[in-house]
């Protein structure tokens, strides 16, 4: 019998994918545009390319520097693999309580108690929960870009995912790819739809009308696909290309039996509240009042009182059922302080991070934990997902090489010229093609706006295509491969925090992958054909 051979391990393909990128800038010619800074409509001045700048320069040859990539990529990625070595041992403290054991195991309780009604069992009540939870993540991903943020919820939804008898790719969907969703669907979206706007000359989120029918066809197709996917597993958990990985690395972990555990309430849990209460109350006389930016538009209300009050009021009530319940009210509270910060104040990964670990240290010391054991359980998390913090580096390694052989804008160039004999459905096409491939090697949004929509939406005027439409093909280039690119940090430290091997993830999105990329070029046909508002 022959031996199947190994497929190869996540960090070997990262690292013939910068053997290759190195090989290619022997062959390409360097080139480069020359660039210029506009200042947005926003105030906030962004790097563009000058229209018809492109010029060949001397190619770099990478030789060594596939080895060095690993370095520069741990530079490059810093403030992301720092965000996950945080968040890991945060939450490492916090499920050394099991609050998060005994939070799963009570929701999927009570959710038993409403199967009986008929239409939640027509329905089923597990297929309402992940409709609603990836529906929520896609909203947040459509209005405010959320993508980093989602890694530190895997934490969560693996375990509530395996705990409703599905796999680990169910619960990275139910955050990541539902995020992803809403991301490459942007309705109001600052990071891409803003900043590609802003960039084309076209007035800030107009075409909303048409972008939010194609983010409810794009959920509705990726939640049936999720939901035939999860009904699969739950029949025969063994057809799950992870079930030997979960059982590994998540079903074979010592769990607890809420129904037979003890619950208490330490002193600490009440000196814990009574600190993190008045420090609130303190920010909230600093800030009693909140904007919060939702696209273009914007409101004032008071919300980090009004989350105070509320925290101040439900934090006995939860005390006196235990501890378990009040660090899951951190949490909570938490999570709600996040969406007030991204849209409130600006935060990105170091907020959050610093958010996440300071909730990880009050939920040890609410749960009674010693200083020494609240820094070995934080270590002992970092240890546990340092995996995915490094391939995080090593896949930055891949673009670092491109840069610096000087052939990124190179390729770009030359795939841009092949839209010029083209007709208008044929040049939408070659468009999104070209913005799917360029996110495969830049996958942030606001960088690839910034490289391509001055090239693009001059171009789209000369072959009669509206700027809109060359917006929306930017924006579904931009947003479906982010799900699969081994160059998109955020994709690699969510498998790595959901220990899903990289080729496994691959093995299963890829015929998602493809549904998506055939489902954004039907919807971009009416862009051209059609008259719609915006465009």
């Amino acid at each position: 019998m022959k031996k199947k051979r190994p497929i190869p391990h996540t960090f070997v393909i990262v690292f013939f994918i910068i053997i290759f990128s190195a090989i290619l800038t022997w062959f390409v010619p360097g080139g480069e545009f020359d660039r210029e800074t506009m200042t947005l409509s926003d105030g906030t001045a962004k790097e563009v390319i000058v229209k018809d700048s492109f010029h060949y320069t001397d190619n770099e040859p990478q030789t060594w520097e596939i080895f060095s990539a690993f370095f520069d990529g741990f530079v490059d990625k810093a403030d992301i693999i720092i965000f996950i070595l945080m968040i890991g041992g945060a939450f490492w403290i916090m499920n050394d309580s099991k609050a998060i054991d005994v939070g799963i195991f009570t929701f999927l309780k009570k959710t038993k108690k409403i199967e009986h009604y008929k239409l939640f069992k027509f329905l089923g009540i597990e297929n309402i929960i992940i409709t609603l939870i990836m529906l929520m993540f896609s909203i947040f991903g459509a209005v405010f870009g959320m993508s980093e943020e989602t890694i530190a919820f895997v934490i969560i939804f693996v375990p509530l995912a395996l705990s409703m008898g599905y796999d680990s790719i169910v619960g990275v969907n139910m955050c990541f790819v539902a995020a992803g969703l809403g991301f490459a669907g942007a309705l109001l979206n600052p990071f891409t739809i803003g900043i590609a706007q802003g960039l084309s000359g076209i007035p800030l989120f107009t075409g909303i009308e048409y972008r939010l029918f194609t983010w409810l066809v794009l959920n509705f197709v990726g939640i049936v696909y999720i939901l035939r996917y999860a009904k699969k597993i739950k029949k025969n958990p063994k057809l799950s290309p992870v079930f030997e990985d979960d059982n590994k690395n998540w079903r074979n972990k010592e769990h607890i039996n809420p129904e037979h555990m003890k619950y208490y309430t330490p002193v600490s849990a009440w000196i814990i509240y009574g600190i993190i209460s008045v420090v609130l109350v303190v920010i909230s006389f600093i800030n009693t009042s909140t904007t919060l930016s939702i696209g273009n538009s914007s409101t004032t209300i008071p919300a980090i009182p009004v989350l105070t009050g509320i925290f101040i009021i439900l934090g006995p009530l939860v005390l006196r059922k235990s501890v378990h319940f009040f660090i899951l009210n951190i949490l909570l509270f938490t999570i709600l302080f996040l969406i007030v910060g991204v849209m409130g104040y600006g935060w990105y990964v170091m907020e959050i991070a610093t958010l996440f670990f300071a909730m990880g240290l009050a939920a040890g010391i609410a749960n009674n934990k010693s200083p020494n054991n609240i820094t070995k359980l934080f270590i002992d998390g970092v240890k546990d997902i340092s995996s995915a913090a490094l391939i995080v580096g090593l896949a930055g390694g891949i673009i670092i090489v491109l840069q610096e052989g000087k052939i990124i804008d190179t390729i770009l160039n030359s795939v841009s010229q092949s839209m010029k004999t083209m007709g208008k459905v044929g040049s939408i096409g070659i468009m999104y093609l070209i913005q799917t491939f360029i996110n495969i090697i830049i996958p942030s949004g606001s960088a690839k706006a910034a490289l391509t929509m001055p090239i693009m939406a001059p171009f789209s005027d000369l072959i009669g295509i509206s700027r809109q439409a060359t917006v929306m093909a930017f924006q579904f280039g931009d947003g479906f491969t982010n799900m699969i690119t081994p160059t998109s940090g955020v994709l690699i430290g969510v498998l790595g925090v959901a220990k899903i091997p990289y080729e496994k993830w691959v093995k299963w999105i890829t015929p998602f992958m493809i549904i998506l990329i055939i489902l954004g070029f039907l919807l971009l046909i009416p862009t051209v054909l059609m008259e719609l508002n915006g465009f």
